[in-house]
């Protein structure tokens, strides 16, 4: 599984941090509803979810068109803890980019 080093860097970078913590918040987002929250093109939102998914931080699964971004649920505890803790201790850091979400007038099976 992940290790505490590369843990931690698979997180170092904001993008891939604010891009986990949305997905924590929200269970499971698309990709057509990470690019429109956080207002980055397709193609780096994609990158930095195959790196985590790659790392084994997230799952994916695929529904017609769109693939779905999820928490692996048998990361260890510790790993799960700290992700629920960094996700509520800083809501600023995803607070507009949840706004930007909830404004987006189509979403999964919902995203065109």
């Amino acid at each position: 599984m992940i290790d505490p080093v590369n843990f931690f860097k698979l997180l170092a970078e904001q993008q891939r941090l604010q891009l986990t913590m949305l997905i924590i918040r929200q269970g499971e987002l698309c990709v057509c509803e990470l690019t429109g929250a956080t207002g980055l093109i397709q193609p780096t939102v994609s990158r930095h979810l195959n790196i985590l998914r790659k790392a084994g931080l997230l799952l994916a699964r695929r529904q017609g068109q769109w693939v779905f971004y999820r928490l692996n649920p048998q990361l260890p505890d510790w790993i799960t803890l700290v992700l629920q803790q960094t996700a509520q201790a800083n809501a600023p850091l995803i607070t507009p980019l949840l706004h930007n979400l909830q404004q987006m007038p189509e979403r999964p099976g919902r995203c065109n």
